[in-house]
């Protein structure tokens, strides 16, 4: 019977460390987020752990400029919680691989995030952003 007890914490115990590390692990997002000129590709995120990196979520792509006649910049932004928006900028007529993440600093893990591409027009006509992508722990 002592035997049969230890077996099952020992089973529960590696099932329970298996569980968080899928939780940990990266996932992939199906469809890039884009918008005319500006495209957010092989996207993969992860929520940290609440003791690691501020228990933040961690984003990873391609961010590419899809049109290289038109002159203009692109960016990425990602939020936290609905706080204000974190710029990642991007380069003309270039791919930049990007690796980042944003977190809450009130709070000991981050539970919802949001992100979106965008194309900077200038200051004379406004930017056009793809739709927010909503993400949940």
């Amino acid at each position: 019977m002592r035997k049969f007890a230890t077996a099952v914490v020992a089973a529960g115990l590696f099932f329970g460390g298996m569980g968080v590390a899928v939780a940990d692990s990266w996932h992939t997002l199906a469809d890039p987020l884009t918008t005319g000129g500006a495209h957010f590709e092989k996207v993969k995120y992860r929520w940290e752990p609440a003791g690691v990196r501020h228990g933040g979520f961690r984003f990873k792509g391609a961010l590419r400029d899809g049109d290289h006649n038109d002159g203009h910049n692109i960016y990425l932004e990602v939020r936290a919680h609905s706080y204000g928006w974190q710029r990642f900028k991007g380069i003309q007529k270039r791919t930049v691989n990007l690796e980042d993440a944003v977190h809450d600093g009130a709070t000991r893990y981050t539970n919802s995030a949001d992100m979106r591409v965008c194309r900077d027009r200038g200051a004379l006509r406004p930017n056009n952003c793809s739709p927010i992508r909503a993400f949940t722990r």
